[in-house]
């Protein structure tokens, strides 16, 4: 049985104002049904795992959320993080806290904001992911590029093994003309940061790279089912590096022949903003992706407008003439236009008005 750990953090900054630090967009029905990312997240792993067998690691303003949203998950099974630590400390405080119930578990790690289309390959791919991970590997699961993406990290493939492959090198988000001659190659992969291994195999290599880390997380696992939990995570948790698991353990660990890659070809999107909610979500006749739709059909009227993302979440009409390949997000406080080949700058703009003072907004 697979213990599957589902990181459930940040504010999807590329998705204001519909995502926000306190109503993120993992908790967003953005899957082309009235169910969250979150959700179908939780829902695709019940072939690989149990609910008591699966965990998510979020921050205090958004446990209750969670709680709301997957109420078969146990509570004890919610990890709450006082503050926001980056992967590395979220996943090593699964691990350590699975390891006090089962130290030799076979754990995966899957992101809340993914959209995977077609589930019976997922779970094929993660079952072979879990078959080289008993092994003593640390695998991860490199998804089959369909383009020269310059959005993504890269995983260079090593020696073929029987399900996947050594993991060669991690590289990091390339320009168009390396890209371009990565995917060439046949030899890389995108980085889905989707992770599979033992959990005494994950704890000793954090050990080797990252032992403040290690010791913090197996304190606190310890404490876990104590009254001493919330004190020592008020100590310990704030004193952590922000730094992702692919830095800190991963990327080090390949180099040393200790990870390997299977590789995935299930239709995954990695939700980052708007036009790729544009690009993966049916649309209307005219291309139009509606998103968020209420019960009538008079939410968004749209006159000779195409190949625009339309978000109408406030209640009001959202009516627009001639407009093609726009975003257009309307909310109870805030209204965001932009191109939807510009939909990456989104995240400009929430710096901006952060820099205003307007946190309420953001």
């Amino acid at each position: 049985m697979l213990h599957a750990v589902i990181p459930a953090g940040g504010s999807g900054t590329r998705l204001w104002p519909l995502s926000r630090a306190g109503n993120p967009k993992f908790l967003h029905p953005l899957t082309g049904s009235d169910r969250s990312l979150l959700q179908s997240t939780f829902d695709r792993l019940s072939e690989l795992s149990s609910p008591e067998h699966r965990y998510v690691v979020t921050g205090t303003s958004h446990a209750a959320a969670v709680a709301r949203q997957l109420p078969t998950l146990p509570e004890s099974n919610i990890l709450v993080e006082p503050s926001p630590r980056d992967s590395a400390a979220a996943i090593a405080l699964a691990a350590a806290v699975i390891a006090e119930r089962e130290p030799q578990a076979l754990m995966g790690s899957f992101a809340a904001d993914h959209l995977i289309a077609d589930v019976d390959a997922f779970v094929e791919t993660v079952r072979a992911a879990m078959t080289m991970a008993q092994d003593g590997l640390l695998m991860t699961i490199g998804i089959t590029p369909t383009g020269a993406d310059t959005s993504y990290g890269y995983l260079r493939r090593g020696e073929d093994m029987a399900a996947g492959s050594v993991l060669s090198e991690f590289k990091e988000k390339p320009d168009h003309v390396a890209a371009v001659e990565y995917v060439s190659s046949g030899n890389y992969l995108w980085n889905a940061s989707m992770f599979v291994w033992r959990v005494d195999v994950f704890l000793a290599e954090l050990g080797r790279q990252q032992p403040r880390l290690l010791d913090t997380v197996q304190q606190l696992a310890a404490a876990w089912h104590t009254p001493k939990r919330d004190e020592l995570m008020g100590q310990l948790w704030p004193t952590l590096d922000k730094i992702s698991v692919d830095y800190a353990v991963m990327e080090d660990a390949a180099a040393a022949g200790k990870v390997g890659v299977v590789p995935g070809d299930f239709g995954w999107n990695d939700i980052g903003d708007f036009d790729t909610l544009g690009s993966v979500l049916p649309a209307d006749e005219s291309g139009n992706v509606i998103i968020g739709k209420g019960e009538t059909e008079s939410d968004v009227v749209a006159v000779d407008a195409r190949r625009n993302v339309i978000v109408p979440s406030s209640g009001r009409l959202v009516a627009t003439v001639g407009t093609d390949d726009m975003i257009i997000v309307d909310t109870q406080d805030a209204v965001m236009v932009c191109p939807r080949d510009r939909a990456q700058e989104v995240k400009g703009l929430v710096d901006a008005i952060k820099d205003r003072g307007d946190v309420s907004l953001i």
